[in-house]
């Protein structure tokens, strides 16, 4: 069983040369692309600050995970980290959950797991912010017109 990343090891983009040559590893094998090398690619687009390069990172990597049996530990790893990454935290959730169903003592997993928690509780929290400063301002406008009305 392979050691996963750390969720923060996705944050850390590939320089362009390292893409480059994952990129060109790819093409290369065009149709006949071995897993390895569709695998390696699709990690080096979640890694990427590029949303275009992560959503085709997802696209590899739900392959990889419908044909090849032996790498849907590390794709339900990978899937919920890009995923985390594109802002799509009930996906990113749903994956990592289903890897942490099957290794409950996963740390990688459980960390990731907190950072998907965290961020959509701070958002969560934005939301609700956002919210009520918009029914503040329209009680205040509604109250200057109502007020303007009586008089």
């Amino acid at each position: 069983m392979t050691a996963l990343p750390y969720a923060v090891d996705a944050e850390t983009s590939l320089r362009e040369a390292e893409l480059e040559t994952l990129r060109t590893q790819y093409d290369k094998e065009g149709e006949m692309a071995g897993i390895q090398t569709k695998f390696n690619y699709a990690w080096g687009l979640i890694k990427s600050n590029a949303r275009k390069d992560q959503q085709l990172g997802v696209q590899l990597l739900s392959e990889i995970f419908r044909v090849s049996p032996d790498r849907r530990r590390e794709c339900l790893y990978y899937l919920a980290l890009a995923n985390y990454k594109l802002g799509n935290f009930g996906e990113a959730r749903r994956y990592n959950d289903l890897l942490l169903d099957k290794e409950p003592a996963n740390h990688q997993a459980a960390d990731l797991r907190r950072l998907i928690d965290d961020k959509v509780t701070k958002e969560g929290l934005m939301g609700v912010a956002i919210i009520s400063g918009v029914a503040i301002a329209a009680g205040v406008v509604g109250g200057i017109l109502f007020r303007g009305k009586r008089r």
